[in-house]
């Protein structure tokens, strides 16, 4: 299995990571992932990180699993980190292994979409505009990303500070 880390952006190059707004009083997905067709995506870890420069209350966050796609800005191979050696070995993983697109695997969404089925895939935390939540998962207890399901990184924050978050999937 080849592990692909996932992060709510566009690779950086030349510059830094760009940061993305979380947007103030609703729900937006910062990062939304797909599995290919016939694929489940196991959850090694997640995070996410604000920018805020003073304590404040504290953003909603939450990695769930939906029925329905976010309308995202879509991640292409080149946004995709191929982690490991397997990954490294494996060739480009949009063609069958991570679906991408504006209703597949992407960032910064637009549209939330309406899903009628939503699954916990971690707890949900309620984390400071100052602070940064890191979970990795043991062996054994990594949730998974159901085929034909989108696994999202959704925040609702008070105030609009910026953000990063990212998955490392195993696939």
């Amino acid at each position: 299995m080849a592990r692909y880390l996932i992060a709510n952006g566009p690779m950086q190059t030349t510059g830094s990571f760009a940061k993305v707004t979380t947007g103030s009083g609703a729900v937006k997905t910062m990062l939304q992932v797909k599995p290919g067709s016939t694929n489940v995506a196991k959850i090694v870890e997640w995070g996410i990180s604000f920018d805020g420069s003073a304590a404040a209350t504290p953003i909603q966050a939450e990695l769930i699993e939906t029925d329905v796609a976010a309308t995202v800005t879509a991640s292409v191979a080149n946004d995709i980190t191929k982690y490991d050696a397997d990954a490294l070995s494996g060739g480009d993983p949009t063609t069958s292994l991570i679906s991408v697109g504006t209703s597949a695997t992407g960032y910064t969404a637009t549209v939330e979409g309406t899903p009628t089925a939503v699954r916990n895939l971690d707890g949900p935390q309620l984390i400071a505009p100052t602070n940064q939540y890191v979970k990795q998962f043991p062996l054994g207890e990594r949730p998974v990303i159901q085929s034909g399901k989108f696994g999202r990184i959704r925040v609702n924050a008070p105030a609009g500070v910026n953000c990063y978050c990212y998955m490392i999937i195993e696939i």
